[in-house]
């Protein structure tokens, strides 16, 4: 879609979780092309918006991709004359000024699903809600996902979708985007336990955290083995108990911020 505005762009970007670079004219001195604050998105494949063609833009976008190729995070600026004594990569432009342009990478934003919004649930969701990421909240009861109980959330930097499943909330592991971080905390262990098996058959997950007791695990890992006929391996992707192990408290709200902090740590020592 060559016509989309370049914030619907980079809407479309990070709902496909896919790395970009936002250029934009940042001074212009004499003629050229177009003013400053002119806007051009570059992602893998495709280009939306432009900043006025020829050399400036194919220069751009040539580097844009080399700074996607390599997750460079810091943003850059370059430099254009534009007069006919300058011979550049992708020809001569004679307007007669000079331009900056600015390229800022479009990181990919990190996106976690909490599959059950009880007392934990929602203490994490308020913690998680912070950072800026995609936030999935799935729950089977429709009155943990009323407004009134999530308005709490109202002041959210991440993006937070709702999902209520009154039946099978596994089928939401489809519809997630590549790399999203499952939780997994139901009010039922038959439902956290047919989670783990979902979560294990979906290919493109992050990590999977269940919350629970070592018994709760040592049942679940037998059922996973045997009826669900995962190797161990594949078993051992589900990390739990999830949380900090020196934080032993049992509050909702203790146990949300040792989930949280855990969670931070794998973001840190992931790629995405």
């Amino acid at each position: 879609m060559p016509d989309m505005t370049w914030i619907a762009a980079v809407a479309r970007l990070r709902a496909r979780r896919e790395p970009g670079v936002l250029v934009t004219v940042a001074t212009v001195r004499g003629h050229a092309p177009r003013d400053a604050g002119a806007k051009l998105v570059v992602g893998e494949t495709g280009t939306w918006g432009s900043i006025g063609g020829g050399n400036v833009e194919a220069v751009a976008i040539d580097r844009a991709r080399e700074m996607i190729a390599v997750s460079k995070p810091e943003p850059e600026l370059i430099d254009f004359a534009l007069n006919d004594k300058v011979t550049n990569q992708h020809g001569v432009q004679c307007c007669g000024g000079t331009v900056s342009v600015l390229l800022e990478p479009l990181p990919v934003v990190r996106a976690v699903a909490i599959f059950g919004v009880g007392h934990v649930g929602l203490e994490l969701a308020r913690i998680l809600a912070r950072q800026d990421l995609d936030l999935h909240l799935i729950d089977t009861r429709s009155d943990v996902l009323t407004e009134e109980r999530l308005e709490v959330l109202a002041d959210a930097v991440a993006q937070v979708h709702v999902h209520h499943t009154p039946l099978l909330p596994e089928e939401v592991l489809e519809e997630l985007p590549r790399g999203t971080h499952v939780l997994i905390m139901t009010h039922d262990h038959a439902e956290d336990a047919a989670l783990c098996d979902a979560a294990l058959r979906t290919p493109r997950l992050g990590s999977i955290g269940l919350i629970g007791s070592a018994a709760k695990w040592v049942r679940f890992r037998k059922l996973l083995t045997t009826e669900g006929g995962h190797d161990e391996a594949t078993v051992d992707r589900i990390k739990t108990p999830i949380g900090l192990p020196d934080i032993t408290g049992k509050e909702p709200a203790t146990i949300a911020v040792s989930v949280a902090a855990d969670l931070l740590r794998t973001f840190e020592t992931e790629t995405n």
